[in-house]
């Protein structure tokens, strides 16, 4: 079978693939997006119990290869009475993966904002929390879009690895292919070109959003 009548035959189980890759990063990228804005409140806290469990996490998460991850959620937890399907245990290590490394830009984001905002929350009557909720996070999110626009751009690629619990994203998919075809070079080197558009595309994306974000302070 030549290579392009390869790619086409194998085209609509590469497309599912690709849908499911990307479900996989924006759900992992959301969730951990809430679960490291958590961790980052936490890591600036006062309290020394909460500061350093969060510091805990990120260097642990952040330590340890995210491949032993996946295995520890989908294969360890069965051992303590907890087992989860592929889908959900894959996304469950990609969020708290990403969790660590968005927790680490939130927080520089929120340091980044200058002092006198919190004084002036404050003396508009706000708690601790509102001034974070309303006053810090929204500026430090958007401080934080070229670090968020790069974890969402690895946890596209990193999906890849979910692939070994079974779950048929982008490359399973082609795996499952090769295994029926024997042919691995053109499949896998349509697998890389996927990947790179896809990376590429919101590589652009991001850009769009950081030049529409500078906007209105250049004026």
């Amino acid at each position: 079978m030549q290579a392009v009548d390869l790619i086409m035959h194998a085209s609509p189980l590469l497309l599912q693939g690709v849908v499911l890759t990307i479900q996989f990063a924006l759900a992992s990228m959301v969730l951990g997006l809430m679960l490291g804005i958590v961790v980052a409140i936490m890591g600036i806290s006062s309290n020394p119990v909460l500061n350093r469990t969060a510091r805990g996490y990120v260097s642990l998460m952040r330590g340890t290869p995210l491949l032993v991850q996946i295995f520890l959620i989908y294969y360890g937890l069965p051992g303590i009475g907890i087992s989860l399907d592929p889908t959900t245990a894959g996304i469950l290590a990609l969020t708290a993966n990403a969790g660590a490394y968005l927790a680490e830009s939130m927080r520089g984001a929120i340091m980044g904002i200058n002092r006198g905002q919190w004084a002036a929350a404050h003396s508009l009557g706000l708690s601790y929390l509102e001034t974070l909720r309303f006053v810090v996070c929204p500026q430090a999110l958007r401080l934080a879009v070229p670090s968020l626009g790069n974890t969402l751009i690895s946890l596209i690629k990193d999906t890849s690895l979910v692939s070994v619990i079974t779950v048929t994203e982008l490359l399973r998919s082609a795996q499952e292919v090769i295994a029926t075809t024997f042919q691995p070079l053109p499949l896998y080197i349509a697998v890389a070109l996927i990947y790179w558009v896809l990376s590429t595309a919101l590589s652009w994306g991001q850009r769009r959003v950081e030049t529409r974000l500078a906007q209105p302070l250049t004026r």
